[in-house]
């Protein structure tokens, strides 16, 4: 495999399992050491499992079988003191910071109108906040080292588009759009990329949650918003992967501010 990667390192939140694991996985591969952040907690207003230490460990495991080092933290992305701790602790001990993948986030269900407080307020601090604070706890070392970077920021199809069950979801992914729009302006006198990475439903615990698939059943005209123009329902975490280290890396080097879309063709429909 191409070591696009080798001397760099990546910061990687949400990297317990799913999109984060195969993330930092996919970029060790390619030589990159590895700043791995997770909450490994369940949140009460999720119905899928969370992560927990384990989850992190198997992600080092991993990462660590590649021949790359790896420094993993169990830090909240809503806790911006510990973040940004972790943040400098582990570009102290890896020696910089080439690559931010801000992945880390939830998903919950239900009419937008029907859900309560908490569920649209935990929506926006784990996605929004949280997505926030990473930008915020890694942009000073990204322009401190003077030799640009690459933000990537996980969005969704709802980012773009609305969804029913999943308004505030949509909602948190927007702003995600919004704020990496932003920082591309921002951040291009720097020499610092940020990209938006818009997938579809990934095979993950998140993706594959059974409340989503029976409200889409039991509302087929609703649900058929969820069609996608290719056979196939689910995209592996390793394409995402794949779709995060091309656009990280100088392949893409003159890629900021846009989406790159994963969808199945969702958003064609």
């Amino acid at each position: 495999m191409a070591q696009r990667f080798e001397g760099k390192v990546a910061l990687i939140t949400g990297a317990a399992r799913g999109q984060g694991r195969a993330e930092a996985i996919r970029l060790a591969a390619e030589g990159a050491d590895i700043l791995a952040i997770d909450v490994c907690a369940s949140i009460p207003t999720v119905t899928y499992e969370g992560t927990d230490p384990d989850d992190l460990a198997e992600t080092v495991r991993a990462v660590k079988d590649l021949g790359r080092r790896i420094v993993p933290f169990e830090v909240d992305t809503r806790d911006f003191a510990a973040l940004s701790a972790a943040v400098d602790q582990g570009v102290a001990e890896l020696g910089r910071l080439d690559v931010v993948v801000a992945n880390a986030g939830i998903c919950s269900y239900g009419l937008l109108w029907e859900l309560t407080d908490e569920q649209f307020r935990t929506m926006i601090d784990v996605n929004v906040i949280g997505t926030w604070h990473t930008f915020k706890a890694t942009i000073p070392t990204l322009i401190r080292q003077g030799d640009g970077g690459s933000i990537i920021a996980t969005s969704s199809v709802g980012g773009i588009r609305g969804m029913p069950w999943l308004g505030h979801y949509v909602a948190s992914k927007h702003a995600i759009s919004g704020m990496a729009k932003t920082l591309a302006n921002e951040l291009g006198q720097h020499n610092i990329r940020v990209m938006i990475l818009v997938p579809n439903a990934v095979d993950t615990p998140m993706g594959t949650d059974q409340t989503l698939v029976a409200s889409v059943q039991g509302d087929p005209a609703l649900g058929s918003i969820f069609m996608n123009a290719l056979p196939a329902t689910l995209t592996e975490p390793e394409v995402v992967a794949a779709a995060v280290a091309f656009i990280a890396s100088e392949d893409g080097r003159y890629m900021t501010g846009s989406e790159f879309v994963i969808d199945l063709g969702n958003l064609a429909r």
